[in-house]
């Protein structure tokens, strides 16, 4: 197959909004798809590489080579190129990978060069999320979309379960099953807007502590043990810490769902960014300890128990593991235990609660209604320095924002950019509102007059040396623009730092 072809069908599913249409899209792409095509076809039709992150950056990705006219890339082709651009190492292996990208963007045609950009950036936004991609699977090969999902969560890889489900159709789909160590994809939680909302929705639930660190999950086969992270990385070797915990446990075999953090001495939780930073120390210069608490088990002394229902995965759960490794949490129907329990958890310096339903398997990789998120909402009134021109389904429209608080001196301080919270109809405002502010271009980046106040909803504050004032937003998202505010009335980068300090 042509890589054109992919990108003919990318182009297609960002054009319409139909999920339906988006399914048979890619159901049509990967029935067509032969041999080792699959796995790369299903990748790309995802937005992924299979060889991982190239380090590539949008300066890279400005100065391509001259588009070839007619469309020739082989898909195969495509990937053994990335391959020997991905295993290069040692001097002068940024020239070289330099090289083999340049040879490839010059047989592409202009479609393909901005195809493979946005892959390789990884800013392929084009409406196909993997549980998408899932369903298209499912219907490509005519198997149940369920039994698809089930299959993904154990091996986290929907290009690996297309596999399956090309060679050996349902039965090898169905055989797919959890592994030990073989991670599956965490189950996630949506969000509510308060405790008192989530036991409405739920009725009696489990009220857990969200510790504000890294999610780990554990297996242990015979006092063998690996921890991996929430993206499936085998982290082991970093965490030793973790590790002799899990060794404790009397178990011969275990897959634990939980959380990796960095504990001050008054055991209030260090920064996020601490704890994340920690997950990168290699060797024994390690510069804090980690603490693992988990929640969850998923399996137990050779039986799969992750299809249990909440109420007894607790149980088997608090048989094994000590109260000091759990997370804590209180089961309830009353609001005001609830909302107490939030309260304390809030003041012990964690970010919010999970309410679960008692009677709710556990849903590996979905963010499914039986887990709800609470946590406090934080909202800053910013201004927008800059935006960028969006790409995929966001193409022609200016979407990425920069955004800055107001210094004393009447400058603005930039604290990160956001592209979620905006619909359709705030796009083409935007786009318009910048355009007529726009001071100058640079790339694919549009600088703006600093005038447009937008309020933004975020998570937290973290330390960043990326940004001037030493801080950035985390999982900024767009409430609204504040056409009745000006500049001047934006919040300051006093402001932002008092909470941080008080996070």
């Amino acid at each position: 197959m042509l890589l054109q072809d992919i990108v003919d069908t990318s182009r297609k599913v960002a054009a319409t909004s139909a999920r339906n249409e988006k399914i048979a899209l890619l159901a049509e792409a990967v029935a067509r798809l032969r041999g080792l095509e699959l796995p790369v076809g299903v990748a790309y039709l995802s937005g992924v590489v299979p060889q991982g992150a190239f380090g590539v950056g949008y300066a890279s990705m400005r100065d391509l080579p001259q588009p070839a006219v007619e469309s020739t890339l082989e898909l195969l082709g495509v990937d053994a190129e990335l391959e020997a651009a991905s295993v290069i190492v040692g001097s002068g292996s940024t020239a070289t990978r330099r090289e083999i990208i340049d040879g490839l963007f010059s047989q592409a045609t202009p479609d393909e060069q901005g195809f493979l950009a946005d892959l390789l950036l990884g800013s392929l936004r084009q409406g196909a999320s993997e549980r998408l991609m899932m369903d298209a699977v499912a219907k490509a090969f005519d198997i149940p979309a369920t039994l698809v999902r089930r299959a993904t969560m154990f091996t986290g890889d929907v290009a690996e379960v297309a596999g399956a489900a090309a060679t050996g159709g349902r039965p090898a789909i169905a055989a797919i099953g959890l592994r030990l160590f073989r991670p599956v994809l965490p189950m996630l939680a949506k969000a509510a807007a308060s405790v008192e909302e989530g036991l409405a929705r739920l009725g009696s639930a489990a009220v857990e502590r969200k510790l504000d660190g890294a999610r780990i999950q554990a297996h242990l086969r015979d006092g063998e043990v690996r921890v991996y992270t929430r993206n499936l990385n085998d982290v082991t070797d970093r965490v030793p810490e973790v590790v002799a915990a899990i060794r404790t446990l009397d178990a011969d075999s275990l897959v634990l769902d939980g959380e990796a953090i960095g504990l001050r001495a008054d055991a209030k939780p260090l920064p996020f960014q601490v704890t994340m930073g920690r997950f990168g120390t290699e060797g024994e210069d390690r510069p804090i300890v980690l603490s693992p608490f988990f929640f969850d088990v998923l399996h137990m002394n050779g039986d799969d128990v992750l299809d249990l229902p909440t109420l007894q995965r607790i149980e088997l759960l608090d048989r094994l593991v000590p109260e000091d490794l759990r997370v804590p949490r209180v089961v309830t129907e009353n609001a005001e235990t609830a909302r107490r329990f939030f309260d304390e958890t809030l003041a012990a310096g964690h970010e919010g609660v999970v309410l679960k339903a008692l009677d709710a398997p556990y849903a590996a990789g979905r963010r499914g209604a039986a887990w709800l998120k609470v946590k406090p909402v934080h909202t800053l009134d910013l201004v927008v320095l800059a935006v960028e021109w969006g790409s995929g389904r966001r193409q022609g429209w200016l979407s990425n924002i920069h955004l800055g608080a107001r210094a004393a001196d009447g400058s603005f301080v930039m604290l990160g950019k956001t592209f979620k919270g905006m619909t359709d109809s705030m796009l083409e405002w935007q786009t318009k509102r910048f355009l007529e502010l726009e001071s100058h271009r640079k790339g694919h980046v549009v600088y703006v007059r600093p005038e447009q106040v937008v309020e933004i909803a975020f998570d937290g504050i973290q330390s960043s040396s990326r940004y001037p004032g030493g801080m950035a937003l985390r999982f900024a998202r767009v409430k609204g623009y504040r056409n009745d505010k000006t500049a001047a009335e934006a919040d300051t980068i006093e402001t932002v730092r008092a909470i941080f300090e008080g996070l």
